[in-house]
């Protein structure tokens, strides 16, 4: 029993000698079919690891390349659009093409690069189409400050702008507007956006809307029946302002319609030209 005892203990402490020299000189110890193993693992775990970033970066590379075709589709859009505004366009990116010849994959280095420089052309892109915004933005506010809308749907005009015989006195005078003949109850619309600075009876104009539109320019509105504004109430182009009458100095129911810049009068057929060519072609 001692004997077996004694082997026991012998077999015991072997196996924790062991075990403790293996676990603290295992670097030491070279087993030549475990490191096989452990360097076949390690290959096959880089190859996995190798094979699936090339297949990202290949899947990004596509990615990018499609962003590039579509930036220059959106390009080829700002060309034509500052075309339209007036502007010299600058392309983000000239046009590329030619026969494919030794294609390589791309690096992670060169991805971030093409990264980057296309990072670039959508600042570039994007600068060019708020200025382009900006510009079409200025423009339709511009061109919605001017008189170019006919104020009232009339049949044909009664009296033209410039010298004529006043039908009241039967003296050569200045007429500096132009009558439209309408029935009573025609409504009249406003021929541009601006604010309203007079709205109310006058000796002459009768029931007078008076429109400021900015850098000088104002419409008058005469002879209505009823006004739907008032003093600096805002309108936009087309708003119905009030109804055609014959009040004030008038021989029967008429717009009188003028246009002013800085208070001097002007042929408001200067303006009113673009409405009619614009209701011809809306016709055509």
């Amino acid at each position: 029993m001692l004997a077996t005892t004694g082997f026991l203990s012998l077999v015991v402490v072997l196996s924790s000698l062991f075990s403790y020299v293996t676990v603290r000189h295992a670097a030491d110890i070279r087993l030549p079919f475990l490191q096989k193993l452990l360097d076949a693992t390690n290959a096959a775990e880089s190859a996995r690891s190798k094979a699936f970033l090339r297949d990202n970066l290949n899947a990004m590379a596509v990615k990018i390349g499609q962003m590039q075709a579509q930036l220059i589709r959106i390009d080829s859009i700002g060309a034509r659009l500052s075309a339209l505004a007036g502007l010299k366009h600058e392309p983000t990116q000239a046009g590329q093409g030619g026969p494919l010849l030794d294609p390589t994959p791309l690096s992670s280095d060169e991805l971030q690069n093409a990264l980057t420089a296309l990072s670039r052309q959508l600042e570039t892109s994007d600068d060019s189409f708020s200025m382009l915004e900006s510009r079409l933005l200025d423009e339709h506010v511009q061109k919605s400050m001017l008189p170019t809308t006919l104020p009232v749907a009339a049949d044909w005009i009664s009296a033209g702008f410039g010298w004529r015989i006043d039908p009241f006195t039967g003296l050569r005078a200045m007429h500096e507007g132009i009558d439209f003949a309408a029935e009573v109850g025609t409504p009249i619309v406003a021929a541009a956006s601006g604010v309203v600075i007079r709205a109310g009876l006058t000796p002459d104009y009768g029931n007078l809307v008076e429109i400021d539109h900015g850098n000088g320019l104002t419409t008058r509105y005469a002879h209505a029946s009823k006004i739907f504004v008032k003093a600096g109430q805002l309108v936009r182009r087309g708003q119905k302002i009030a109804l055609v009458g014959t009040t004030g100095r008038s021989t029967g129911p008429h717009l009188h319609f003028e246009v002013r810049i800085n208070d001097v009068a002007v042929n408001p057929n200067r303006f009113l030209q673009h409405a009619e060519a614009a209701a011809h072609l809306a016709q055509r």
